[in-house]
């Protein structure tokens, strides 16, 4: 029977909306803390080390996920509380909203320098020659691309795998945002992590885009212009699965993203999503709500999933 899954899905769910995420003692930074311990260790400027690398870590978290599953196999009380614990640990749903909504006020108050400040909470780009409206843009993308990442992708995993789904997304995503990115210490070592995250995401963005488009008069926006511009606009992006998000926002709101982003040393200029007006800081809010219906119908979508299949 899956209700204990189930119930543990909608607990955890409950938590991260209510408690954002734990303020202490977090385990993803727990194991960020051991995956930099062992790249210390054996980096190389190798594919193949890397390759190991991500799979023993992303092995060890996942058997680690199937062993507190089997031991409370038959012992449903734990075995909703384990995935209710696993499940508020990988979500961050709403700790995405409350930086968002942290540089909304920022710029609101005209505090560039403080949007500045709170731009790493959000994204990797450099953030020093940013203004008002460079700093909307980023965090609107953000929103869009991490409503996927940080929420409706776990939730999906945990769906499909339960506990060892959970655990296991999350390692794959917190190593691609460790060593997944462009640089020249990553290029080779990352390789592997990179391509296992563009994988593992491949159907939660775009179960996100869909209930982007779902959502969007739920947040004010339109349901037509985000389906549109998703299929217009949403392949052209250099990932494989963030531009689907960030083109159903950019359509939902009536908004115009992409542009040119600096990351350290390297520039990139993203294609265009969508046709309408550069976001503004009021778009922060929209977007928001917006990610927020998303995550919340996506977690009752993982609900009823696992209830449909204990009933089957």
């Amino acid at each position: 029977m899956d209700t204990p899954i189930a119930t543990g899905l909608a607990l955890g769910a409950a938590a991260d909306l209510l408690l954002a995420d734990p303020r202490r003692a977090h385990p993803v930074a727990g194991f960020g803390t051991v995956a930099a311990a062992l790249e210390r260790v054996v980096w190389r400027d190798s594919r193949a080390v890397g390759s190991g690398f991500a799979a023993v870590l992303v092995a060890a978290t996942t058997g680690l996920g199937a062993l507190v599953d089997r031991g409370t196999r038959h012992r449903p009380f734990a075995r909703t509380l384990a995935t209710a614990a696993a499940t508020w640990a990988v979500l961050g749903g709403t700790s995405l909203g409350r930086a968002a909504g942290r540089m909304q006020r920022a710029l609101d108050a005209g505090d560039v320098a403080a949007g500045r400040a709170a731009l790493p909470a959000l994204a990797g780009r450099d953030p020093s020659a940013l203004g008002v409206d460079g700093l909307s843009r980023a965090t609107v993308e953000s929103v869009a691309e991490n409503t996927s990442d940080a929420a409706v992708a776990p939730l999906f995993w945990g769906a499909i795998g339960g506990l060892p789904g959970l655990l296991g997304y999350r390692a794959v995503n917190t190593l691609d945002a460790m060593v997944g990115h462009r640089s020249p210490r990553y290029e080779r070592f990352g390789w592997a992590a990179a391509r296992l995250d563009d994988v593992a995401n491949w159907l939660p963005a775009r179960l996100t885009a869909a209930l982007t488009v779902a959502c969007a008069p739920a947040a004010g926006g339109s349901a037509t212009g985000a389906l549109r511009t998703w299929l217009r606009d949403g392949a052209s992006h250099p990932s494989p699965n963030s531009g689907r998000c960030e083109a159903a926002t950019a359509g939902a709101l009536g908004l115009r993203l992409g542009g040119r982003n600096v990351y350290g040393s390297r520039v990139e200029v993203r294609p265009t999503l969508g046709s309408g007006r550069p976001p503004a800081p009021a778009d922060i809010g929209a977007a928001v709500r917006l990610s927020r219906a998303v995550w919340v119908t996506a977690a009752a979508l993982a609900v009823a999933a696992r209830l449909t299949r204990s009933r089957s």
